[in-house]
């Protein structure tokens, strides 16, 4: 009998383990997903990046959840060879633009962010 009650106690210390981690693991991660995206809302936020920025070439379109809204992240390579990240609200605005974080490491991520663009 003793032994049974320890095995239902350690189960249950696993599960309880198991399911604190998952709560860190979402925590840190911010509950946040991103997803890469295709078909007519993808073409319509490559279109708005493009006007953004000016021109270039789409090499990714991706949507951010974040709480009740998201934006596409659209990573840009402009003709000049510079990479931005451009985003892009639900109305198909632009809503800022930042150095693309998948770039080469040790660059500065917050470079050019929010520039202005004509």
């Amino acid at each position: 009998m003793n032994i049974n009650r320890r095995w239902v106690a350690i189960g249950a210390a696993i599960a309880v383990l198991a399911a604190g981690g998952a709560g860190i693991a979402y925590a840190v991660g911010g509950g946040e997903s991103e997803e890469s995206v295709s078909g007519p809302d993808a073409e319509r936020a490559k279109s708005a990046a493009l006007d953004a920025v000016g021109g270039g070439t789409v090499s990714e379109v991706e949507y951010q959840e974040s709480g009740d809204a998201g934006v596409y992240e659209v990573e840009v390579t402009r003709p000049d060879g510079s990479q931005v990240e451009v985003h892009i609200d639900g109305s198909f605005d632009s809503v800022g633009t930042a150095a693309d974080d998948d770039s080469a490491a040790g660059e500065d991520d917050d470079a050019g962010e929010d520039e202005a663009t004509e």
